[in-house]
């Protein structure tokens, strides 16, 4: 069907872009996420919860998201591609002076100047060398949780400094930022989940309610409480998966207590629920992407292709997976439609927008979108002396196809990775230098992978080889990407890489990375640039 008609027919079961009352938005993000470590995919893993919403709501086959972290939430927070954002560089390290700019209007912000009460739970990791930039004056009512990517879940350290914190305004508008060391030995996903239960729980319903809940589970390091270990996954075959097991069953088991309060409070009737990964799981790891290939921080499909579904009563069609396009930048388009957001209206300029409202793709089963830009990558527009050494490097050792039994590159050559890759209806493209080219993991989260094909008789490569090339799958019959087509379909190469000049104009300028231990004080992080 034409993509017009398909777009035309959208308009005709869904006549009314905007609901008739603002829906209560809930958005859960898991950490570092297997694609197939969910009940509802096959896994051993115990997620009836999850499960459950999901049955009950849409599963989204092909939900796009960055192969890390920080990217990944920059995207959803803003709705903007990595390439406008800056983030195109990677994660935000701790001590380092980044974060989203202030410029771009962020998703509570753009709710927030819309009536509606503001809470954030669990990690940030977008930013938080000044005031500025933490989530308190970046459009949350209140925050809890962690400002930077990662903690030990029961100190509640980041390389032996405190960062778990309540922050909030005093009855005179000033930011009350709240080091909560009580907590220590407290596991933080019962910390989170609680935390959510209770803004739910006090929430003034004649305002509508945002509530952004990012677990670091399962993240590494693998912690949990050895009672979840029995209670969940005994029956884990594969021993080093059981700790990661558990953790992603306790998150499970804080889903449902969440879902069960939205019911009890009678707040689900008008509650859009969004559940998705930030990324794949970690490649040669206890976390299975079965049967995609590769894992966190590829761009293959393990590590971009988000679990996810949405649940609520609001759609018009459940129980059925959809298989339409769609990107993490997508969740900013769609709410800000749905809570009737005009841009014009306010002072601060909205700033181009990457994702579309897909809130039509989803409640009715229609295509939105055609296009995902995955990642692009020009290391020309970093002023970074770890990119010019990478470059150098770049050059001195050069990588391709013909290379066998390659090592993994170490060292700033990462940061001259030059890369292009887009999907365009079933058809994907990857091509550029150092290019890492995972293989795949199984399906039970053995400890065992197939390594790199064997490409044109070059033999067996190193499991995570960087190399330089281009590849091109029809996803459509090859999920797997394990057949490249690129020699045998020119033209459709050709076309795909016809459209980069384009996205090259959007890419933002990144300058020299600074890093400061300022940040670490008394044993806690804080904010430590002034602006």
């Amino acid at each position: 069907m034409p993509s017009s008609l398909l777009f035309l027919l959208a308009a005709v079961l869904q006549p009314n872009s905007v609901l008739s009352k603002q829906p209560n938005i809930v958005v859960i993000v898991a950490d570092d996420l297997g694609y197939h470590d969910v009940g509802f995919r096959g896994s051993d893993i115990l997620t009836p919860n999850i499960d459950k919403l999901a049955s009950q709501g849409v599963v989204l086959e092909n939900h796009i998201v960055s192969s890390i972290c920080s990217p990944s939430r920059a995207s959803l927070m803003t709705g903007r591609y990595t390439i406008r954002t800056g983030f195109w560089k990677g994660n935000i390290k701790p001590n380092e002076e980044y974060g989203l700019g202030l410029d771009e209007t962020l998703l509570p912000e753009m709710l927030k100047r819309n009536g509606y009460v503001t809470h954030g739970v669990g990690k940030w990791h977008c930013g938080m060398h000044t005031w500025q930039h933490v989530p308190p004056n970046r459009g949350f009512d209140t925050y809890f949780g962690l400002f930077l990517g990662e903690q030990d879940y029961y100190s509640h350290r980041k390389i032996g400094r405190v960062d778990f914190r309540e922050n909030y305004r005093d009855a005179n508008g000033n930011l009350v930022d709240n080091i909560r060391k009580d907590l220590h030995g407290q596991y933080n996903t019962y910390l989170f989940t609680n935390k959510s239960v209770e803004l739910i729980q006090e929430h003034d319903q004649s305002k509508p309610l945002f509530l952004y809940l990012a677990y670091t589970a399962p993240h590494i390091p693998h912690e949990v409480p050895d009672n979840e270990v029995e209670k969940f996954a005994s029956h884990v075959s594969v021993g080093a998966r059981q700790k990661y097991a558990a953790m992603v069953s306790v998150m499970d088991e804080g889903i449902g207590k969440i879902a069960g309060t939205l019911i009890s409070t009678g707040m689900m009737d008008n509650t859009i629920i969004v559940f998705t990964s930030d990324n794949g799981a970690y490649y040669r790891s206890v976390g299975s992407n079965y049967p995609l290939r590769g894992g966190k921080s590829s761009f293959l499909e393990g590590g971009m292709r988000g679990v996810s579904f949405v649940h609520s009563p609001l759609l018009q069609q459940t129980g059925y997976t959809n298989k339409h396009l769609h990107h993490v930048t997508d969740w900013y388009a769609t709410f800000q439609n749905l809570a009737g957001d005009v841009p014009e209206n306010h002072d601060k300029p909205q700033l181009p927008l990457d994702g579309v409202d897909v809130w039509s793709s989803i409640s009715a089963n229609v295509s939105c979108r055609e296009e995902i830009l995955y990642e692009l990558r020009d290391p020309t527009k970093r002023d970074d002396s770890s990119g010019k050494k990478g470059l150098k490097n770049l050059h001195k050792y050069p990588v391709n196809l013909k290379t066998s039994k390659m090592k993994y590159r170490k060292g700033d050559s990462r940061d001259a990775q030059e890369f292009f890759v887009i999907r365009w209806r079933n058809w994907k493209l990857l091509t550029g230098t150092s290019l890492e080219m995972q293989g795949w993991s199984s399906e039970g989260g053995k400890i065992n992978y197939t390594n790199f094909l064997n490409y044109g008789g070059t033999g067996e490569l190193h499991p995570r080889s960087l190399v330089s090339g281009t590849f091109l799958f029809d996803l459509s019959v090859d999920v797997r990407e394990e057949n490249n087509l690129a020699d045998k379909n020119p033209d459709m190469v050709k076309r795909l890489l016809d459209k980069k000049q384009g996205y090259l104009k959007k890419v933002k300028f990144v300058g020299q990375r600074k890093y400061s231990k300022k940040g670490m004080v008394d044993g806690v992080w804080k904010p430590w640039v002034e602006l």
